[in-house]
């Protein structure tokens, strides 16, 4: 695991979406990528990534004809000291709408997170999703690459 720990990775996880509310999320619509910012929370364990989406929204309609997804979440600024100090986290996984039992349980945790989106994710028109996360591929000091695999 190049020399990291599966616990300093977590940290590093941890840290970084504590202080990131959006991510850039890639899906694909006959072969043709497409992405676009949601705002996201991920569990406790790190095993999932939530997200709310509208039905009728792009995004909502290719994960629904393709679950393979993935997710950019960084913490850049915009600045030279970012290739040194910038994380990168890109998050490999298959996304599924949340039924109504999971829905009300995720719910809490994604409103916790966004409680101004509290309409929004309501709403019979949003869909909430679960992002199973089948990898974490961490990108520190510009070129320093690792895997986390779930």
């Amino acid at each position: 695991m190049n020399s990291t720990s599966k616990a300093s990775l977590r940290k590093i996880l941890k840290e970084l979406f504590a202080t990131q509310r959006l991510a850039c999320l890639a899906t694909s619509e006959h072969k043709q990528p497409h992405t676009t910012l949601v705002a996201f929370v991920a569990t406790h364990d790190l095993k999932a990534i939530l997200f709310a989406t509208g039905k009728s929204s792009k995004k909502y309609n290719n994960v629904k004809a393709n679950k393979r997804v993935s997710m950019l979440v960084d913490n850049r600024t915009n600045r030279i000291k970012d290739f040194n100090r910038g994380t990168a986290v890109t998050i490999v996984g298959r996304a599924e709408e949340l039924n109504a039992h999971l829905r009300e349980r995720y719910l809490k945790l994604y409103l916790k997170r966004h409680p101004y989106l509290n309409e929004f994710a309501k709403s019979e028109n949003s869909g909430l999703f679960r992002i199973n996360v089948d990898n974490y591929r961490i990108v520190t000091r510009f070129q320093r690459v690792v895997e986390l695999h779930m």
